[in-house]
């Protein structure tokens, strides 16, 4: 690894940045009022070329690593906005360019990576499923050319903004199955065709992330829109974690820094009992604790995606980045609260804001006691507590 100053990154950052000064923290703060999705702010992104960072260039995309990708959430949260109103498209991309048939790929890839299309939604999650996914119960029945599916999906964010969505459902029935992990199946849903066999009931959430309930009842999706094998959908999307968690870090660092460099600025400004706050050691350890934390958590985040990107193995630094990542930004985000008082409450800070999104991230996508587990087992050779 070369930790020498990038050109091509920080030239990343800069263009990243730019656009992200046009959406001010106001911004932001309006539309977690509303609830609202961030129209503007994605069209921007999408314009400039960003969400198509992954997809390759005889596709449209820029064709970067997901080093790159990363640093463009990293520096999005950074500046105060949430990467996570569009970072799914970024991640659910390598399922469909690594599994996705090339009919597929020159019918979507294209149209996603100009903007004419979106893929920012991915039904997994269920009810009675929670983090077992082998355990989902939505079904996918062959008729003919076409999947008849039924079930229903819980914590499904920006379905209602999105054009496409990849959606796990199971193909052969749990019983049947001596691999558990096999009998899922991948599909490409094509949203503004579903009519009313999707019915979306939006969840009422900490954060404004667009999560809905989806219920679905005989929706037909064409044989052709399988992503890969019928029975290896679980396989797939396990293909796509590592990069998931990767860019989850990278949200987090960014995040982590904006509290960083909130908390810095608030402590040199606030003067009470004749002197900056700042200087009082209990105010100015815990800042100085947090930024270590967030920056050793940061070197593995880039381990994690130069390994990605060379090929290599990184399930181990993936989703050990995403677990210090998370933590990191938990603290820091404790630790600017506490050092704005009461300030830290109030709406007009971004504060509250950013440290609702930020608390997400040590329980989603992947609680960090299962990314425990998996080091136990997977890295330190332990026996299997789950």
């Amino acid at each position: 690894m070369d930790f020498s100053r990038d050109e091509n990154h920080e030239a990343i950052r800069a263009a990243v940045r730019d656009i992200c000064a046009r959406f001010p923290d106001s911004y932001w703060r309006q539309l977690d009022r509303a609830s609202a999705y961030p129209e503007q702010f994605v069209r921007a992104l999408t314009e400039a070329g960003w969400l198509a960072a992954l997809i390759p260039e005889e596709y449209g995309g820029a064709g970067l690593g997901i080093t790159e990708a990363s640093i463009i959430l990293d520096e999005i949260n950074r500046s105060g906005g949430n990467s996570g109103a569009c970072h799914a498209q970024m991640y659910i991309m390598g399922t469909l360019l690594r599994h996705g048939s090339e009919r597929q790929k020159r019918e979507y890839l294209p149209r996603i990576a100009s903007g004419e299309l979106r893929l920012q939604a991915f039904g997994v999650t269920e009810p009675n499923a929670g983090s077992e996914t082998t355990r989902i119960q939505t079904t996918a029945v062959r008729k003919g050319d076409r999947y008849i599916v039924n079930g229903q999906k819980v914590f499904i964010s920006r379905v209602q903004h999105s054009d496409l969505m990849l959606l796990l459902a199971r193909t052969t029935p749990y019983e049947q199955l001596a691999d558990k992990t096999r009998g899922l199946s991948l599909f490409l849903v094509d949203l503004r065709r579903a009519g009313t066999a999707i019915t979306v009931r939006p969840l009422e959430m900490m954060i404004n992330h667009a999560t809905t309930e989806l219920f679905i009842t005989d929706l037909e999706i064409p044989a052709e829109n399988l992503i890969g094998e019928e029975g290896m959908g679980f396989r797939y999307i396990l293909d796509g974690w590592n990069a998931e968690r990767i860019l989850i870090a990278a949200e987090c660092i960014g995040d982590g820094r904006w509290f960083i460099d909130r908390a810095s600025r608030y402590a040199r400004e606030r003067v009470v009992f004749g002197r900056p706050i700042g200087a009082n050691q209990g105010v100015q350890f815990p800042i100085a604790q947090a930024y270590g934390h967030v920056e050793a958590a940061d070197l593995v985040r880039y381990k994690a995606a130069w390994l990605f990107d060379r090929g290599e193995q990184c399930g181990a630094e993936a989703n050990l980045a995403k677990l210090l990542a998370s933590e990191a930004s938990w603290e820091a985000a404790n630790v600017c609260l506490t050092v704005h008082g009461g300030y830290g409450l109030a709406v007009e800070y971004d504060v509250e804001r950013k440290f609702r999104e930020t608390r997400l991230y040590t329980v989603a996508p992947v609680n960090n006691n299962l990314v425990l587990a998996y080091l136990g087992q997977h890295v330190l050779g332990l026996p299997r507590s789950y």
